[in-house]
């Protein structure tokens, strides 16, 4: 990347003459129409380009998940100067891709990527190796490792609430090892040293270590409390720390249930502490002399104002606008100069509590606080970017949102278009010309409905960015496969089982759903071994399956977008000799396997559960099973309370999702009395009611600021904050949040509603793809596992050409229907 220069003027020799008198007059004023951004944001210098010659930059924390440094640009009038990621140690392939992502981004932008390390190793771990690893994968993030880059290293480690937290001697050894790699490797870089504001240190009950507790305790008294130094022990020392930063955030919960409050006045002042010569006794405030002013360190400011809707008390405005006019007043006081950056969290999260609150940080995602900001932002003494000259662009267009009234029109559209074909499925003397006609003893809509299902589920789990992505990926409402495979699971055992439950077969349920439950128990272990063993191949890479980017929706929430999880920890223990007997145990309790096949366990622990609801639909106990199921759904919610070892817990929690499936065993086996009901002229009313919601909720889920491709396309009817505050409050998929349950049962009665209706036009077109699929889901889901493992080993499809991967997309589902209809290994694979 080329530096411009900061504040440099081209040095001109005087030559006699009036024609060079004409081109330094010539050269001057072309200097001076350039914008001024970027003249004033140049620099020779690398060490010059950190800090502004006045005032500090902006910077912005933004959820990597949903937004992007282009989107925030247009809401704010321009791109941050700096903004920030977090990234998991050790890096895998998988995080330095989604790291080479985000300094794209901030590239195009010509601003500064701040790249803050979290420790997923014990920090005694951090070697001279370790470090040098690190070091060369953040220059092959970079692209050049002259470029510059603020590398944060384990930040918050005076807390408690971080597993690196209060190590004090180990953290300083890890810090300076890392800094001397970071110092060698990447000449364009800038160690932060950032802990979080000390006050109410040491914010629990001490839990270091005995040696660790004496280090703290520094005013000798024999305890660790809030008369101890918060900083100290934590500083790696003047030579391994180039910049200082520090996590101010104004938040009067404590942790806990959302409190909104105004900031007081001088609150941050206050914090921040006194300059040097004039600080008092409290350790807490005494941050900026020491390690700013004292030590002559630039620092970086991480902050934000909390906001909850459900918190109640003064307006968003009112908190938020109270403590960014004190943020830029320090900026602005020559009192606190070596303030060269600030950081804001410019997102949103959930915070558990009892159930979850929506915490929003935020200042340009909604009308309610970006005028304002924008605003003061422009009057006050921070500064934008571009720093750098930006990199060109090569992402494209970032998709198209249609906004205004086209959104509204094409909403309406919509609506009139599913009114239009229920009044006709309803009211037409022909409305029986298009509906089903099946075959008596199967029920072809499930089929095809499991069909499409399965579809989503492939093109999820192999991840291509295409078109096939576009319209899969939360498009017919906020659900996905996953849940729609779960709930038609459900469906089915209730359908086929009825009629032996009926009979009075129970016994003969629970031998062959018991055995049935036992073939896909051993598949699924013969799987998680296969993807082992060839992740142990030299030429194959299997990092797609055998470890997890979270993309910000699992249940560690947006914070933790980029993280990377290895799932097959200590499986090269296997090859051990003797075999460590807890990684057989690992094996066996399917805590080790590919993401995308871990919902298989939940799969088979509801398959031997499901004989003892059959048993209770058969003597009309549906209301109890119901109750108890739901029961245990609120229990989970309020609890996040893991029943069992298996690694499908992380994201299918069984006391959350045993309800999909129990409501589609319900369903399923009920399902001839529900369709007579629906007919009814009550029940008629009921299905045009869920039919409008689902169209609704399929309209909201279009408003979902995330554009996957060029090619996508979204509507704005709502802003993205509210959007972002609605999910995350009613619709986060790993506990089946009540929003997504609620959508995901809508979409399936729609959908049905529909093929009942529709039938032969649709299975005309369709229905001789998604039906075979449909009748063997297991098997494709099953067999979709290696086809991940062979796309990943195809480097044009890593390159991010949509139409090159939707091509792929159409290769793939092919050769899986041709598997399908020519019966491929169905002999040992199940169905």
């Amino acid at each position: 990347m080329a530096l411009r220069v900061r504040g440099e003027r081209p040095t001109v020799r005087v030559l006699r003459g009036r024609a060079t008198v004409g081109v330094v007059i010539l050269f001057t004023a072309l200097l001076a129409l350039l914008p001024l951004d970027l003249a004033s944001a140049a620099t020779g210098d690398d060490a010059d380009v950190f800090s502004p010659e006045s005032g500090a930059y902006f910077g912005s924390t933004l959820d990597w998940s949903s937004d992007g440094a282009a989107d925030q640009a247009q809401r704010l009038g321009g791109p941050s100067a700096v903004y920030a990621h977090d990234a998991f140690l050790p890096l895998s392939d998988g995080s330095i891709s989604y790291l080479s992502g985000f300094a794209t981004q901030t590239a195009e932008q010509g601003s500064l990527p701040a790249i803050s390390l979290a420790p997923g190793v014990d920090l005694s771990a951090i070697d001279d190796n370790f470090a040098d690893e690190v070091a060369s994968d953040i220059a092959t993030v970079l692209g050049d490792p002259a470029d510059p880059v603020y590398v944060s290293f384990a930040p918050d480690m005076n807390s408690t609430w971080q597993p690196w937290g209060q190590q004090p001697s180990a953290y300083r050894a890890a810090f300076t090892t890392l800094a001397d790699a970071i110092h060698r490797e990447l000449p364009g870089a800038m160690m932060v040293w950032s802990p979080t504001w000390g006050g109410g240190y040491p914010f629990a009950a001490a839990s270091a270590a005995t040696g660790a507790r004496q280090e703290l305790d520094t005013n000798l008294d024999g305890t660790v409390d809030g008369g101890d130094d918060p900083y100290s022990p934590y500083y790696p020392g003047d030579a391994a720390v180039d910049w200082v930063g520090l996590s101010l955030y104004h938040d009067d919960s404590d942790g806990g249930t959302a409190v909104n409050t105004v900031p007081a006045p001088g609150e941050l002042a206050d914090r921040l502490g006194p300059i040097a010569g004039t600080a008092g006794t409290d350790p807490a405030a005494q941050f900026y002399a020491r390690y700013a002013e004292g030590a002559n360190k630039p620092m970086m400011l991480r902050t934000a104002a909390l906001y909850s809707p459900a918190g109640g008390g003064p307006s968003e405005l009112a908190i938020k606008r109270a403590w960014w006019q004190q943020v830029f007043a320090a900026v602005g006081d020559d009192q606190y100069d070596q303030i060269d950056v600030v950081l804001w969290q410019d997102s949103t999260a959930t915070r558990g509590a009892v159930g979850e609150s929506f915490i929003d940080w935020s200042v340009t995602l909604n009308s309610v606080t970006r005028p304002d900001f924008v605003s003061d932002l422009t009057a006050s003494e921070l500064r934008l970017g571009p720093v750098v000259e930006a990199a060109a662009a090569t992402g494209g267009s970032t998709g198209t949102t249609i906004t205004g009234p086209w959104a509204w029109l094409v909403a309406a559209a919509v609506v009139l278009a599913a009114l239009a074909l229920t009044l006709r499925a309803r009211y037409s003397r022909n409305r029986f010309r298009w509906a089903y006609s099946g075959p008596g003893n199967r029920d072809l809509r499930i089929d095809m409905l499991r069909g499409i299902a399965i579809v989503f589920v492939m093109v999820n789990h192999i991840g291509l960015t295409s078109i096939f992505q576009n319209g899969t990926q939360e498009a017919i409402g906020v659900v996905s496969g996953a849940e729609l495979f779960v709930l038609f699971s459900g469906a089915v055992i209730g359908m086929v089982y009825r009629p032996k439950v009926v009979a009075g077969g129970i016994g003969e349920v629970v031998i062959r759903s018991t055995r049935r439950a036992w073939k896909l128990y051993y598949t699924a272990v013969t799987v998680v071994l296969i993807v082992f063993a060839a992740s142990r191949l030299p030429f194959i890479d299997a990092g797609r399956v055998t470890t997890f980017t979270d993309q910000g929706s699992g249940a560690a929430g947006s914070s933790a977008s980029g993280r990377v999880y290895n799932l097959y920890t200590n499986a090269e223990q296997l090859l051990g000799y003797p075999v460590n007997p807890q990684i057989v145990v690992d094996v066996l309790s399917l805590r080790l396997g590919p993401w995308q096949f871990n919902v298989m366990g939940l799969y088979v622990v509801l398959l031997l559960l499901s004989p003892l609801v059959l048993w209770a639909l058969s003597r009309g106990w549906w209301m109890p099973v119901l109750a108890v199921s739901g029961s245990l759904y609120v229990l989970d919610a309020l609890t996040r309370f893991r029943l069992l070892p298996s690694q499908f817990e992380d994201s299918f929690p069984l006391l959350s999702w045993q309800l999909l499936f129990v409501l589609g065993m319900v369903g399923g086996y009920f399902r001839r009395e529900l369709v007579r009901w629906f007919r009814s002229r009550a029940g008629a009313v009921v299905l045009t009611s869920a039919v409008l919601v689902a169209v609704a909720l399929m309209l909201f889920s279009w408003s979902n600021p995330y554009l996957s491709s060029p090619q996508d396309v979204r509507l704005s009817l709502i802003s993205d904050n509210a959007y972002r505050g609605i999910y995350a409050a009613f619709f986060e998929r790993t506990y089946v949040e009540p929003g997504r349950l609620l959508n995901v049962v809508l979409v399936v009665v729609a959908g049905y509603a529909l093929l009942s209706a529709y039938w032969k036009p649709i299975a005309a077109a369709t229905a001789w793809f998604f039906v075979p699929l449909g009748q063997a889901t297991l098997y494709v889901f099953i067999m979709h596992i290696f086809f991940a493992l062979i796309v990943s080993n195809v480097p044009a499809l890593r390159e991010g050409s949509v139409w090159l991967n939707s091509i792929a997309y159409l290769v793939l589902l092919a050769v899986m229907w041709v598997m399908v209809k020519t019966k491929f290994l169905f002999r040992i694979v199940p169905r």
